[in-house]
């Protein structure tokens, strides 16, 4: 069975991540593109159609999976008007703006008997899948300490919709979507989250930095991001009772859909820059012992293949909105955090 898949602008996210990754997969087909620029779409997909509005292409019957890539402030509207015509749908992280919103699309696809699915594609980043490895393996002993920065050096600030002053953007909803979910994929909830922001660029008109720290009863989970690092530090920083791990560099995935490479070639996902594990020499030794972690390999495109299968085969959804749920309140309670300046408890539901 072939899955006709349909995409809903042709932004960055649907030019660099979607279309190639949908293309990459046996059993999708990239069957159109609503977009009001054909010429840009053509120039990349040739032989797929393009619709003139999202309406245009929500009405085709052919198409069995529409994918979401819009701004955040669309995402509930556009994904009601999915839904309402019986298709599947993927929708681009952040979910929703609020968790109200969430809740509404999470009730109307099981009406709908629809997979809803949200693209938190960095669960399938190289280091990520590395600090899963890591942490079941107990290397460290019991974890203390865990910060997960994604720093970029970004001084200018450009006309987008992510750096505008809409609902929804900022970097708390754009990189810290990335960082929560993959904090609650590793730790689940916390018990508590405090949250700083700042508008730190010449001209910022929404966050471009973050603070964030989480409670696990010892454990301190901190999130960071800023647009302002010149000079990167870790990616990850992990301690333990046994030990540390550091790792440098991003996962090289998004820099090769940007250079127009295939998915799934010839050493796609490998990270040139392993990690460093740091532990206490075994008994009977001195010191620690320090040696390169073997990095997992990071495969973007293992999300649209579950994503068929969970179509196709009822196999489990890769991303249930469910769990993108968990990441909106998140975001919420880190808002209410910062604008209250406390500490704020995450209630159990």
């Amino acid at each position: 069975m072939t899955i006709n898949v349909g995409i809903v602008g042709f932004g960055y996210a649907a030019a660099t991540f979607h279309a190639p990754l949908i293309a990459s997969v046996e059993g999708l087909r990239l069957a159109a593109i609503a977009s009001s620029n054909a010429a840009k779409v053509h120039a990349a997909w040739p032989d797929v159609p393009v619709c003139e509005s999202p309406e245009a292409l929500i009405a085709r019957p052919d198409i069995d999976l529409i994918v979401l890539p819009t701004p955040n402030e669309t995402h509930h509207p556009l994904a009601v008007k999915v839904l309402a015509a019986g298709k599947h749908l993927v929708v681009d992280k952040p979910f929703t703006l609020d968790t109200s919103e969430a809740y509404d699309l999470i009730e109307r696809a099981e009406s709908a008997g629809r997979l809803l699915s949200v693209f938190h594609n960095r669960r399938w980043d190289a280091d990520f899948l590395t600090v899963q490895r890591l942490l079941a393996s107990d290397e460290l002993g019991r974890l203390t300490q865990f910060e997960s920065h994604f720093d970029r050096y970004r001084p200018r600030v450009r006309v987008r919709w992510r750096e505008s002053e809409a609902p929804g953007s900022g970097l708390w909803y754009d990189l810290g979507a990335h960082l929560i979910d993959q904090a609650l994929c590793l730790f689940g909830l916390p018990q508590t989250i405090a949250l700083d922001l700042a508008r730190q660029r010449d001209g910022a008109v929404t966050d471009d930095w973050f603070h964030a720290v989480l409670r696990y009863d010892a454990l301190r989970v901190v999130l960071h991001a800023s647009a302002l690092v010149a000079d990167l530090g870790p990616r990850f920083a992990l301690h333990g009772t046994r030990g540390s791990y550091i790792k440098f560099g991003l996962d090289p995935q998004e820099d090769a859909l940007k250079a127009g490479i295939a998915p799934g070639g010839l050493g796609w996902g490998d990270d040139p820059s392993p990690g460093v594990l740091t532990v206490a020499a075994q008994q009977g030794q001195t010191g620690l012992i320090k040696r390169d972690y073997a990095s997992a390999r990071g495969d973007y495109a293992s999300y649209y293949a579950a994503v068929r299968d969970a179509i196709v085969q009822g196999m489990p959804n890769p991303v249930p909105a469910t769990d993108a749920l968990q990441v909106i309140r998140l975001i919420e309670l880190g808002m209410a955090s910062f604008a209250e300046g406390r500490v704020v408890t995450v209630a159990r539901l």
